[in-house]
């Protein structure tokens, strides 16, 4: 018997720059356990070959309320380890336990009022799963969060690991319901956009101003990232290539 579901995935990481139109940058296969109370564990493995490349792993674990609850994020640039830290999440307070650069051990605490509403780990497919939070029961809305988690302010992700909050708002828009063709298949699909859609501003790692950034995931209630795509200094596409989905007993 398996009593929970399963649901495998692979995204496939390409330029949009003009000299590199379409060529291959990275990758992330993924592995979502969606247990019977409700709970879902994200294990993503990604892969970003621009120098100096980045490797990260992420195993994250969501209540059923996708609020979440621990992590485990190791991150790796040019081949060499950075850190690696794991992270828990109570109700009033989080911590993280971590190692950097192989020798500087980080015990840290924050607390809050409530949890925050997203922990950003930065995995394409986990930014997916935390549009989950957007209310789409009016219709396209924008909207607005601030001082919430991440394991990075780094837009690839490739400093800390360790707790740090974004302090900036950060605009969601809920464009609509559509529907996407990728080389996974044809889906039914929510769109979303993380910072003003059609906005120009080009953005900057240096400043933390995160270029727009649109997603289209599944509308079966699971938040597969389908395809997405940064535009600004960033130009990046990322599209589902591989589905797998295993239903329980």
């Amino acid at each position: 018997m398996r009593p929970h579901k399963t649901i495998r995935g692979k995204l496939l990481y390409t330029s949009k720059k003009l000299d590199r139109e379409g060529i291959e940058r990275g990758r992330e296969h993924f592995a979502i356990t969606v247990h019977q109370d409700g709970r879902r564990t994200l294990r993503a493995h990604c892969e970003i070959d621009d120098a100096p490349n980045v490797l990260r792993d992420v195993v994250l674990t969501m209540d059923k309320d996708w609020i979440t609850r621990d992590a485990f994020v190791r991150i790796s640039v040019g081949d060499k380890t950075v850190g690696s830290s794991w992270f828990r999440f109570e109700d009033t307070y989080a911590e993280c336990e971590g190692l950097l650069n192989g020798k500087e051990r980080i015990s840290e605490r924050i607390e809050y009022d409530k949890p925050s509403p997203l922990f950003g780990t930065h995995p394409i497919q986990g930014d997916a799963m935390h549009l989950h939070m957007i209310d789409r029961s009016q219709g396209p809305k924008v909207e607005i969060y601030k001082n919430f988690l991440m394991s990075s302010l780094d837009h690839r992700g490739a400093t800390g690991p360790s707790l740090v909050t974004w302090k900036d708002p950060l605009k969601i828009e809920y464009v609509g319901e559509d529907r996407v063709t990728v080389e996974a298949g044809t889906f039914d699909a929510l769109h979303f956009c993380y910072g003003e859609r059609n906005s120009d501003r080009p953005g900057s790692n240096e400043t933390g101003e995160h270029p727009p950034y649109e997603a289209w995931v599944s509308a079966d209630g699971e938040f597969i990232m389908l395809k997405a795509s940064v535009t600004g200094y960033m130009m990046t596409h990322y599209e589902l290539t591989e589905l797998e989905i295993i239903e329980g007993d």
